[in-house]
């Protein structure tokens, strides 16, 4: 039921590089952003309460079948989110958060301490979910971006500050036990799902752009670079990481909030941008490269070398400087190449990116 649950976001990943990809500029950027808070926490809190809760229960596959529905409505909603689907995009948001909380709190009760949490969690959702809606009924593109990255904001800080209320002392993270290898294998599985995105957009992008030397070229480059940053994470990562979890006792709850909850976020959604500009290489290779494009085709690695480099470090698990030292290479090609043709600058960073993973493999 979870895996079947991942395939709404499948269509929710395919959607929202789409809109960065039309929308490719600071505005939509910022609005890309906000979005993937939206989607990454939806997809997240419920990963998480699945690790305390029997999926295979038909109590449990009703609820997962209603926040499928919702989100299925999300994600139909990302193109048109800051145009005319705005209200439907924030209802289905807020209905997903609220109506787990919810379920939580009675499956656990609210005088236990699990129940006590999401209680507390109950009462964040309600306050974002005012302003998540507030947004939403705004016509103006500017106002609703504004209203949503408060929203945003509250709900990423949420976890952050234990979910404090007036009255209501913070919730420790000691308080919320976490089934660590479920959560490290769930994000695994999310994170597979973006570069599977990514190797979908690409291959789309080939398809319609193939047959000059500039574009094949870009296309190999492409699927290098994401071959490169898979290898880095799945051959010397995620099996180590998720046995660390595993194995930090009361700890896992808060390695769970920060290296999988807050760095994968980040490295899910690098994989996306970097989609994005290997799209933009394949389409025009020989264009000149633009502050837009700059951005997203260093930028996206970068970000995902961030959250990897964070991750590490919060597990103690192999060497993370190195990926820092990447995220510096990175800065440095993008100033570099920034008055070259998009294609040399994939080049740069796609040789980055081998030059990691290679690093990696002989540093193991």
């Amino acid at each position: 039921m979870e895996l079947f649950f991942d395939l709404v976001y499948v269509f929710a990943f395919t959607q929202l590089s789409e809109l960065l990809y039309q929308h490719l500029g600071w505005m939509g950027g910022a609005q890309t952003a906000v979005i993937f808070v939206a989607l990454w926490w939806s997809w997240s809190y419920t990963a998480w309460a699945t690790g305390w809760i029997d999926p295979d229960r038909m109590p449990v596959v009703a609820l997962l079948a209603v926040l499928m529905l919702a989100s299925l409505v999300m994600a139909a909603s990302v193109l048109e989110g800051f145009t005319h689907r705005g209200e439907a995009f924030a209802i289905a948001y807020v209905a997903m958060q609220l109506l787990r909380s919810g379920f939580m709190v009675w499956t656990f009760g609210s005088r236990e301490t699990m129940g006590r949490n999401y209680a507390q969690l109950l009462g964040w959702s309600l306050i974002s979910g005012v302003i998540w809606m507030l947004g939403g009924a705004l016509h103006d593109q500017h106002a609703r971006l504004l209203a949503w990255a408060v929203a945003a904001l509250i709900d990423l800080v949420a976890p952050v500050v234990g979910f404090r209320l007036p009255g209501a002392a913070p919730t420790p993270m000691s308080d919320w036990s976490v089934a660590g290898g479920h959560l490290a294998e769930r994000c695994q599985l999310l994170l597979m799902i973006a570069f599977g995105e990514s190797f979908l957009r690409i291959g789309e992008s080939w398809t319609h752009a193939r047959g000059t030397l500039a574009s094949d070229t870009a296309f190999v480059l492409g699927f290098l670079e994401v071959l490169a940053l898979w290898s880095a994470y799945f051959l010397h990562h995620a099996e180590p990481g998720a046995r660390a979890i595993e194995r930090a006792g009361e700890a896992a709850a808060h390695l769970a909030r920060s290296a999988y909850l807050y760095a994968h976020a980040a490295m899910v959604g690098g994989v996306l941008v970097i989609a994005v500009a290997i799209h933009k290489a394949i389409e025009t290779p020989s264009l000149q490269v633009g502050p837009s494009f700059a951005v997203i085709c260093t930028g996206g690695p970068a970000l995902f070398l961030v959250g990897l480099a964070l991750s590490k470090r919060w597990l103690g698990h192999g060497r993370h400087r190195w990926l820092l030292v990447g995220v510096g290479a990175l800065a440095l090609v993008g100033v570099a190449t920034s008055f070259s043709a998009q294609l040399v600058q994939l080049i740069a960073v796609t040789a980055v990116a081998a030059t990691l993973a290679v690093w990696a493999q002989l540093s193991d």
